[in-house]
């Protein structure tokens, strides 16, 4: 492999130090998180009661991202704990009756999505793992084989909302009962608004009217439902390990299907399909109405999530961008229909999250689309969630895509304050300010955001150390509300990533780092990673070596899954300086700094940083050529690696 070397630093930059920094209290705090809240098989503390078919995800969760940080450069360790509490959590709740095979009994898809996140995580963390490779395909063997029970291949429908390891699943709930839901359930309006003697949430209050809506949700609860799109990045992660045609084939088929309802349409896609085939025919014709659709509860943001899910991961198999399309014209149709107003005025139903993320900002005039889509037209207005124009952008670094991400970037309220220090379990939300980084509009955003995610790490630790005992189970959201380990700068900075999508996206990266050393993905210990600029075929990228007396070498690709190959290299080099120089100088002697362009035609660079060492790289890429793929470092693996 072709080796540069760094040029020598006269003084650390701080995003560097920072960034180390923040390894470093991340390490100590998963393991407080660990010991605090965890038994040692790796499940969590506390008693289950999980009463109906809600819950498999909350324990999954407080995990999501702990694969992510190992692949980031985290230790061994944190792979190694993330694995047992895999399987803890995996053994806990098939003790509770959740899981058949080690697979969710059948959910929906929001949810489903969110549960997976780890496994999907894990996959890509150590794709030499054979047991959850065989747990991959074995997954997706419950929908790609019709003989499972979830698919219908006649119709190319996935045949109820709740699916999973038992098939298509009966109605929303095993033992149904009045439609009694709790107070603040209200805000997301009513399940379904056609039912007859039911046009107000207070009408509910009636015994026999909350009977009338849990059958009628019981009725609707069959067929196919635009969130179940989510299910691609299952097949697709299974593909990854081994590109079976067959699953390329069914995640195509299945996308083109909703696609093509789409089209009937009028180009925005339904939300619900009956047993037979039909669109609308659960809800007497029409389009709308489905289980997690535009209605209800949340629209935009799990709509929005699915096709995007799904778009990604069709492009991913088949190398056709046009699957992005149905998500594009979802982003298309609510901004279409958008109004300028501050977020405090409008009713939106998850306001709660926008007043954290916007602080005194809600008061100041934003553009608002609708999330929802009812009896009475579109409703439920709010910002659009940024993650769905960046992610589209991002992947296909399309000038229409950008276009549509800086409409709505431009639509956010001004902010005197950009990098906001608030964090949902998502862990997601300062795309923004990123982007105007990436633009050259906010260079002190690393600084800036990498001090606010240590801030994040000790607030969770101070809650950690705070809870009075274990949590009980009735406070199944607690884990994830604690989860110590802070990704989304991370992912940001040292990868060119946003945040992954948290209703069932794939991991993937626009940069990924090995140390050679140890044969094992990430940063080594004391390199910091800065990804400058994304061009559609240059990614700009700062390397450091923070350690004044350690050389560090390291491996730098472009793209996990290898979507991008590497073609060249743009290397910043110094020449004529002297460094150390003599004792008797006041400083080092700087040299003059050149652009070199290297070609190569090797997957990857090898940087050499010696102590206190930088290298300014610009990737050139090009379009892949073979198959994306779960890559593996283990031929990398020395047979006796350095000790720290």
């Amino acid at each position: 492999m072709d080796q540069v070397t760094g040029t020598p630093l006269s003084s650390l930059p701080a995003w560097a130090v920072l960034q180390r920094r923040l390894f470093t209290e991340i390490e100590d705090a998963w393991r407080q998180f660990s010991d605090r809240f965890t038994e040692p098989d790796g499940r969590l503390r506390g008693q289950l009661d999980l009463p109906d078919r809600d819950g498999v995800d909350d324990l999954y969760e407080p995990f999501f991202n702990w694969p992510a940080f190992y692949l980031l450069g985290g230790s061994d360790d944190v792979l190694a704990a993330a694995k047992r509490h895999w399987t803890g959590v995996t053994a806990q709740l098939t003790e509770a009756g959740m899981l058949t095979d080690e697979y969710e009994n059948g959910y929906d898809w929001f949810h489903q999505g969110e549960s997976l996140l780890f496994f999907y995580g894990l996959c890509a963390a150590d794709p030499d793992d054979e047991a959850f490779a065989t747990r991959a395909r074995r997954f997706a063997r419950l929908y790609t084989d019709p003989e499972r029970g979830n698919y219908d291949p006649v119709a190319n429908l996935i045949r109820a909302p709740h699916n999973g390891s038992l098939g298509a699943r009966r109605g929303l709930d095993d033992t149904p009962r009045p439609y009694a839901a709790p107070a603040d359930m209200e805000r997301y309006g009513l399940p379904l608004e056609h039912v007859p003697g039911i046009a107000a949430w207070s009408d509910l209050a009636d015994p026999a009217n909350a009977d009338a809506m849990s059958r009628a949700m019981q009725r609707a609860a069959a067929g196919d439902v635009v969130v179940n799109l989510a299910s691609t990045g299952l097949v697709a992660n299974s593909w990854l390990y081994d590109h079976d045609p067959a699953s390329a084939d069914w995640v195509t088929r299945y996308v083109e299907g909703w696609h093509q309802r789409a089209a009937a349409n009028g180009g925005l896609v339904p939300d619900n399909v009956a047993p037979d085939g039909t669109v609308g025919g659960l809800h007497d014709g029409r389009w709308y109405g489905g289980h997690y659709g535009w209605t209800w509860p949340h629209g935009l943001p799990s709509i929005g999530s699915a096709t995007v899910v799904a778009g990604l991961a069709a492009a991913l198999v088949s190398g056709d961008d046009r699957h992005l399309d149905l998500a594009r014209r979802v982003l298309d149709t609510v901004l279409e229909h958008a109004i300028t107003a501050p977020v405090s005025r409008t009713p939106y139903s998850l306001r709660g999250q926008w007043n954290a993320r916007l602080g005194a900002e809600v008061d100041q005039p934003a553009l608002l689309v609708p999330h929802r889509y009812g009896r009475s037209g579109w409703f439920d207005y709010a910002p659009m969630p940024l993650e769905l124009p960046t992610w589209l952008w991002w992947w296909s670094r399309d000038a229409g895509d950008r276009a549509r991400l800086d409409q709505v970037r431009k639509g956010l309220p001004a902010s005197d304050d950009p990098v906001k220090p608030f964090r949902d379990k998502a862990e997601a939300g300062h795309e923004a300010p990123w982007l105007a980084f990436l633009d050259g509009q906010l260079p002190d955003y690393p600084v800036r955001a990498l001090s606010m995610a240590l801030g994040q790490v000790a607030r969770r630790v101070a809650l950690i150390e705070a809870a009075a005992g274990d949590p009980d189970a009735a406070h199944l959201h607690f884990w994830q509300r604690v989860n110590p380990v802070v990704t989304e700068v991370l992912s940001q900075l040292v990868t060119g990533t946003p945040q992954v999508l948290y209703n069932g996206g794939l991991p993937f990266a626009a940069v990924v780092y090995e140390d050679p050393e140890r044969g094992r993905p990430g940063l080594p210990s004391d390199v910091a990673a800065l990804v400058t600029g994304l061009q559609e075929d240059e990614i700009a990228v700062q390397l450091v070596n923070t350690s004044t007396s350690r050389t560090r070498r390291v491996v730098v690709r472009p793209s996990r899954f290898a979507r991008r190959r590497l073609v060249g290299v743009r290397l910043t080099t110094e020449h004529g300086a002297e460094y150390p120089g003599p004792s008797t100088a006041y400083g080092a002697r700087p040299g003059t700094a050149t652009v070199e362009q290297v070609p190569t035609t090797e997957d990857g660079i090898e940087v050499l940083l010696p102590p206190a060492h930088r290298a300014d790289l610009v990737l050139l890429t090009a379009p892949a050529t073979a198959p994306a793929h779960h890559r593996s470092v283990r031929a990398l693996r020395p047979s006796s690696p350095t000790e720290e």
